[in-house]
Parts: C-alpha cells; structure tokens; sequence
C-alpha cells in the first residue's frame, strides 16, 4: 500500500490530570499515515500510553485536537497483559470481541478462527488461557485485536512482560502480522531495536511533560528481520543516535 492519506492528526495535544500540576503532554503534533507504523519511545511515566487512550477514546484531550480522516474508524487495543477472560476458550475470547461490535453470531466463529490462524494458534482453539504459555496468551490477545479488523491498531508494550527470547520470536511474528493487515498502527515500546524493527517512523519523546524531541525515519522497508537488519550499519547509527537522544530525558 502507498502511504499517502492522513489517518490520524495530533494538533497541538496537551493533556493535563486533575490534581497533577504538571502536565502529562504538551503541544504534541503528530499524523498517522494510512497503512504506516509509527512507534513511541520515551522515558517511562511521560506519557506514551495516554496517547493511545486518547486515540482509543478512553481519555480527552484537555488541549488541542484529534482529527481523524473518518468517522468510522474502528480501533483495536492490545496491552502489556493479554486480559483474557480465564472462562473462556481461546475461541470463545476472541468471538467477544466480535460480539461487542455486533457481528451476527454465524460469522463469528469464522471471523475468530481466521484471526487464530493468523496467529498460528489455531491448534488451541478449545483451550483455556491457562492453558497457554505467555506468549501464546498474548498471541490470542493479538487476534482478538485483529478480528475485529481494526482501522487502527494500538499496541501498548504488548511483548514487554515476555522472556527476551519469547519476545524476540513474536517480534518479527507481529511484523508479519502488521504487514499482512496493512492496517495503521501505534505502537508503545521502551525497547528501541523492537521499535526500529517494527516501525516506519520513531517518534522521540521527551519526559514529563512529553514533547516530541525528534522522529526518526526507519530506513528498511516492509520487508526486513531482526537478524537481517541487525547488521546493516544504519541500525546501529538509527538505534546509537535514538539511545542518546534519551539519555537526558532518561536521566531527568
């Protein structure tokens, strides 16, 4: 897909808790490009997931505006914890969130299984999530995200409980994904080689409250790996001139 359409524009957000002095954004401007995926990076506690609940609707703004290219946009949230319902099935975890949109109950079943298949789960389909390893838990969060097919995609850290070498599998697992759904993501990571490896753009952002102090173009196209770009001398440039970028802000 040519990335052409403004999905998504940030003008001028701030956002500011009742009770906190200090604001949380400040004077933030930022698009989502259609079919594009832009990851946050920033200090911990500055303000990268109120962003995507301000996207997802779950907060306001207190300044600035939210514009969206439609009002239809439909957006899917995949957090750190997969927050899958412990009496349900593999299955039946990702049919709710078919239910909660409407969609008829003859095709939930196919809708869900199509999703699970995407993922590689669809072996497990009858199992219950303590049946399944943490990634696998967070596969099926992961599908029941995509089946409801997402205009937009909001990834919050959703790889950063695993053990580093789960989480390095499922990183080039979920480029897959992405690039298969061509769908406009948002990404939340305190990791800055998952953001070089799964973003097209990085967006720097500095501690509370948060600005944008840079964003990065990522050089490598749709198709790359880990292993492929690791040892491309532009990655470790991108990824030296991003760490220092956040030393300070790290450090304040």
């Amino acid at each position: 897909m040519t990335i052409t359409e403004t999905m998504v524009g940030f003008r001028g957000v701030g956002k500011t808790y009742p009770k906190q002095a200090l604001p949380v954004l400040e004077g933030i401007d930022l698009e989502l490009r259609e079919g594009e995926v832009v990851a946050l990076i920033g200090p911990s506690g500055c303000g990268k997931s109120t962003l995507l609940n301000i996207l997802a609707g779950l907060t306001d703004v207190s300044t600035g505006t939210v514009d969206l290219a439609r009002s239809d946009l439909r957006s899917a949230y995949v957090f750190q914890n997969p927050r899958l319902l412990p009496w349900r099935t593999v299955l039946k975890n990702v049919e709710f969130a078919l239910e909660q949109i409407g969609v008829p109950a003859e095709d939930r079943r196919r809708r869900a299984v199509a999703a699970l298949e995407t993922v590689h789960l669809s072996e497990h389909l009858d199992k219950y999530p303590n049946q399944l390893s943490g990634g696998m838990q967070q596969r099926a969060a992961l599908a029941r995200g995509i089946a409801i097919e997402p205009t937009l995609l909001l990834l919050d850290e959703p790889l950063g409980a695993l053990d580093a070498l789960t989480r390095s599998y499922l990183q080039e697992e979920l480029l897959r994904i992405i690039a298969e759904l061509k769908t406009t993501t948002l990404l939340v990571t305190h990791d800055i080689d998952e953001a070089i490896l799964l973003a097209d753009r990085v967006v720097v952002l500095s501690s509370r409250p948060a600005r944008i102090r840079e964003i990065f173009e990522v050089p490598f196209g749709p198709t790359r790996s880990l292993d492929t770009i690791i040892g491309d001398p532009r990655f470790g440039a991108l990824r030296h001139e991003i760490r220092e970028l956040l030393r300070p802000e790290v450090a304040a």
